[in-house]
């Protein structure tokens, strides 16, 4: 198959939109960006976007393309992102595929299986509890009856573990068995490149990451959007530690530190996910011509 895709993944902070773009220019490809949190256009600083001067060297899709107000999720976005690298691919011989959302690559390179319908008042009842009891509720729960998709889940996102909850209990079935199916085969070649790097150093990026956010108004962003926190948009890292501050659960300074361990506690997270996909290619950001070596076959 002439036609290429390739994939870049990692955790957050390691370095793939530098990588990306680097890529891209060599091979004169545009990028699809693959995270969860950069198609919404109104969040900025606490997303790490491409910047404006990376955004003007290569064309990027599935940047500011949607609202927070917007439901949008994975399976939505496998789909139209496939619609569009189709279309790509009548231009181009190689495109870039790039983010660290696991759903999202797995949507695009695999897609879901249509989920169970769940019947009314599963998910009522479970939101119920979840406001009585709290976050730690929800994680416990989702921990004990599903432990393999409470390893590499965002728990720190409640519409998440809500979703797989009330699948659980809908169809007696865990998540990760829900989203398990057979590969798609796709008219075009899908080469996987992982990034990484040792651990001390990407924690270190995460740190210094964090407090270029804060320093940019991480916190007054987050205030912008307090009276819209319930929103899925802004169930994540990065914002929901700075609600909690704006109620008043702890300082600032509490909020910094948990905004700094939360990230790495994702980003841990998605090294699991990506770990286990046995087709992944891993390399260190600096390593670009093995990438090339790679690509180029």
């Amino acid at each position: 198959m002439s036609k290429k895709l390739i994939v870049i993944a990692g955790p957050t902070a390691v370095g793939k939109t530098a990588v990306a773009i680097q890529l891209a220019e060599h091979y004169h490809a545009e990028i699809i960006s693959a995270d969860s949190r950069q198609i919404f256009r109104e969040l900025e600083i606490g997303t790490a976007k491409p910047t404006i001067e990376e955004l003007a060297r290569v064309k990027h899709h599935f940047i500011n393309t949607h609202s927070i107000t917007e439901d949008y999720d994975a399976g939505a976005y496998g789909r139209d992102a496939l619609a569009l690298i189709t279309e790509l691919f009548k231009i181009y011989d190689t495109l870039i595929l790039c983010g660290g959302s696991g759903l999202y690559i797995k949507a695009v390179l695999e897609g879901f299986d249509d989920m169970p319908e769940v019947p009314e008042g599963i998910r009522e009842k479970i939101i119920r509890e979840y406001k009585q009891h709290g976050l730690e509720w929800l994680q416990q729960k989702l921990k004990e009856a599903d432990p393999e998709y409470y390893e590499v889940v965002d728990i720190q996102n409640p519409h998440r573990l809500i979703r797989a909850l009330e699948l659980y209990e809908a169809s007696g079935q865990p998540m990760h068995l829900l989203r398990a199916k057979k590969k798609i085969h796709h008219p075009f070649q899908v080469i996987r490149i992982g990034l990484n790097v040792d651990r001390e150093v990407l924690y270190q990026r995460i740190d210094k990451r964090m407090d270029a956010m804060i320093e940019n108004g991480l916190f007054e962003e987050a205030e912008r959007f307090y009276s819209q926190r319930e929103l899925n948009a802004l169930q994540t890292v990065g914002y929901r530690e700075i609600f909690d501050y704006l109620e008043g659960k702890y300082d600032r300074e509490e909020a910094i530190r948990l905004l700094k361990r939360n990230s790495r506690r994702y980003a841990k997270r998605q090294l699991t996910w990506f770990m286990r996909d046995e087709e992944m290619n891993w390399f260190t950001p600096d390593q670009l011509d093995e990438m090339i070596k790679l690509i180029d076959g």
